[in-house]
């Protein structure tokens, strides 16, 4: 069972009710917003659900330091509370917010709201997608652009590439075709000659738009090919496309 953090600093009836009922679905792990009680967590967790009130929201390290944590191991954040509260739980996390709940709380909608998303995107369910290319800037736009729904791994070269491949198996390779040392060409034969990892898809992504760039890209039989100067939401469809039809085939 999935493992949910339920931080709140309210106590009683109507906590005890929502943490029964969220029991159902997750083992649910309570703590109040004390960093030393949060940090005291070693369990892997799905999700973090956040019960705004006045108390919490005055521990601002303790968001603070839950942000981070959430940040770094890539768990999905959810809150309940009312307009102000999750408007002050929204600046903190910004986002790393997946779903608010207005309260009076409908707590079938926040547990069915939370199990969709987490069955969906959650860390666990996650597509890997290895994004190779010597620009850091580019890396970090595409790590952007696409971390909310997959988990990204960055390699600054051709080199860090093949490093990561000999260990690790992604379910896509977003490759940069011009590299210094070694270039897309070669990391996408190397992979297409190792019989462990020949069918890892490979998408180029490249600035070069013209014709011959263009058919010397696609002679070597890529799954697909974008151009950095695509829209960002045409790239994230695009992707999120080829994740679909790999899902039907």
């Amino acid at each position: 069972m999935k493992n949910l953090l339920f931080v709140t600093e309210t106590k009683g009836y109507l906590i005890l009710s929502l943490k029964e009922k969220l029991q159902g679905s997750y083992n649910v792990i309570t703590v109040s917003a004390k960093v030393d009680e949060i940090s005291k967590i070693k369990e892997p967790l799905s999700a973090i659900l956040i019960y705004g009130d006045e108390d919490l929201l005055a521990k601002r390290d303790s968001l603070t330091y839950l942000k981070d944590r959430a940040a770094e191991d890539d768990i999905a954040v959810f809150a309940t509370g009312d307009a102000d509260e999750l408007k002050e739980i929204e600046g903190v996390f910004m986002s790393l917010l997946r779903g608010e709940f207005l309260r009076p709380l409908n707590v079938k909608e926040l547990v069915d709201t939370m199990d969709n998303y987490i069955q969906k995107f959650g860390s666990d369910n996650k597509k890997k997608i290895l994004v190779v290319d010597d620009s850091g800037a580019m890396l970090r736009n595409v790590k952007s652009w696409l971390e909310d729904h997959y988990t990204i791994i960055l390699a600054n070269s051709g080199t860090m590439a093949i490093k990561y491949l000999a260990l690790n198996r992604p379910d896509l390779v977003l490759l940069d075709y011009e590299m210094p040392v070694i270039n897309g060409k070669q990391v996408l034969e190397m992979i297409r000659s190792e019989k462990e990892f020949e069918d890892i898809p490979v998408i180029f992504l490249t600035s070069k738009d013209d014709r011959q760039s263009v058919m010397e890209v696609m002679s070597l039989k890529p799954d697909g090919y974008l151009l950095k100067t695509m829209e960002p939401a045409m790239i994230i469809q695009t992707i999120d496309d080829f994740f679909e039809r790999r899902k039907g085939q």
